[in-house]
């Protein structure tokens, strides 16, 4: 990558991998929680993460790409280190734990749109812009609700 216009393009797949592997991986921490709260955070936030990856084939279209994803070993290692947190860890702590490992996911989407949405700013894409602002304001309600299911 040579121009901010291929990071953007290499990052945007990058984070359109990642939103559908969460996809995957949320069905089974819903299956693993038991309390009602995280598990109707969790239910929630697949059906947002659906909702983000239609937003995001909108973002693709901004730049003249066709939407597909490239392996985000960020998000492989959050989601295989929350596959492990569901073998090991149960009550409470499952819970607490699956919390934490959800947070840390929200966390580095939230720093890829910021990204992406500071990046489509400076190449005036306004259309992009709007779309990844929107998605961001999703995670950051997201992270929100989770910390405080935590907090109570």
């Amino acid at each position: 990558m040579k121009t901010k216009a291929e990071a953007f393009h290499h990052t945007l797949k990058d984070i359109y991998y990642a939103e559908n592997a969460i996809t995957k991986a949320l069905p089974k921490m819903i299956d693993a929680v038991k309390d009602a709260d995280t598990k109707k955070a969790f239910e929630d936030h697949l059906t947002e993460t659906k909702e983000q990856i239609k937003i995001l084939k909108k973002v693709f279209k901004t730049i003249d790409a066709k939407a597909e994803g490239e392996k985000c070993d960020a998000i492989e290692g959050l989601i295989k280190e929350t596959e492990g947190l569901i073998k090991e860890a149960s009550g409470d702590a499952l819970t607490a734990m699956l919390i934490g490992a959800a947070q840390a996911v929200e966390h580095y989407e939230i720093a890829r749109y910021g990204t992406l949405r500071q990046w489509a700013k400076e190449e005036k894409n306004d259309e992009a812009h709007d779309l990844l602002s929107q998605i961001l304001d999703m995670e950051k309600a997201a992270n929100a609700k989770l910390t405080g299911i935590a907090v109570s």
